[in-house]
């Protein structure tokens, strides 16, 4: 199953893909939907109004998640590219929902920012509420997957050890444009790529990562309840633009693709100031 939150009118909807239609759910996004006890057979019975596919407007998937996690330095290639070790333990930083745009929105770039990245990821959404989950429970706290650009302000995040102020400025992440069900998910090998203005910059395959979904899952739900939308983003693969001394710049086209996943397509828009 495939869910997406539209913005339909000044407000916003939940849907689900129906062939080539948009079928609407009485419920305001997709962390709505995934609130409901049982909301997996809920979603997929519910019945609304029809729309085509290609008329949806997205607006960021899980419009106001209670935390958006993300994790550094997860995969190999990526590690090898910054120069650095393999991590004994996942590195966890945090993003706000302040950051979050849709899935075809513009990427705002920082008047105060020279050095704007991409990094192609996978999101995990979370679906159940817990705390404490073992190893082997973890899969079935996952709804599902989704595809996720954790753009980052590299000048800002190397001016200290803590990276939080490189990472979450504002309408600067998208993610979407679906959520697809765990059920019907690829397994974990899946083709994640990132081009910018039709160059190919990333392409790798999930299974190059340290830590899958599933460990980070239990390890993170240790440190803090995990709740249904919440969004883990779990690292990005080699190709980035630090590694390649360039950066995005008015106009580009950031195309972030996922194999089984859907696709993002975004423009680079320079923050106006004054």
């Amino acid at each position: 199953m495939r869910l997406a939150t539209i913005r339909d009118g000044g407000r916003t909807r939940a849907v689900r893909a129906d062939g080539g239609e948009a079928v609407e759910l009485p419920a305001a996004d997709v962390r709505e939907v995934l609130d409901r006890e049982g909301w997996h057979d809920w979603a997929a019975a519910a019945d609304g109004p029809r729309r085509p596919l290609a008329d949806l407007d997205f607006a960021p998937l899980i419009p106001s998640p209670d935390k958006i996690l993300c994790v550094g330095l997860n995969y190999r290639s990526h590690i090898q590219e910054t120069g650095r070790e393999p991590p004994e333990f996942p590195t966890l930083f945090a993003k706000f929902r302040s950051a979050l745009i849709g899935a075809n929105d513009d990427i705002m770039l920082p008047a105060a920012s020279g050095k704007v990245d991409w990094e192609a990821e996978l999101a995990v959404i979370v679906g159940t509420r817990a705390r404490h989950v073992s190893l082997a429970d973890a899969p079935g706290i996952i709804a599902g997957y989704a595809v996720l650009n954790d753009v980052s302000m590299r000048d800002w995040q190397n001016r200290t050890l803590q990276w939080l102020q490189g990472k979450t400025w504002e309408h600067s992440t998208p993610l979407g444009p679906w959520l697809v069900t765990a059920d019907e998910s690829p397994g974990p090998s899946r083709e994640i790529a990132c081009e910018v203005d039709g160059e190919q910059m990333q392409k790798a395959d999930t299974a190059d990562m340290v830590f899958d979904p599933a460990t980070l899952v239990s390890y993170i739900s240790t440190v803090l309840t995990l709740e249904p939308g919440d969004v883990i983003a779990t690292g990005t693969p080699s190709g980035v633009g630090a590694g390649r001394g360039r950066f995005l710049a008015e106009g580009n086209v950031v195309v972030t693709r996922i194999a089984g996943l859907g696709e993002q397509r975004n423009v680079c828009r320079r923050e106006a100031t004054g």
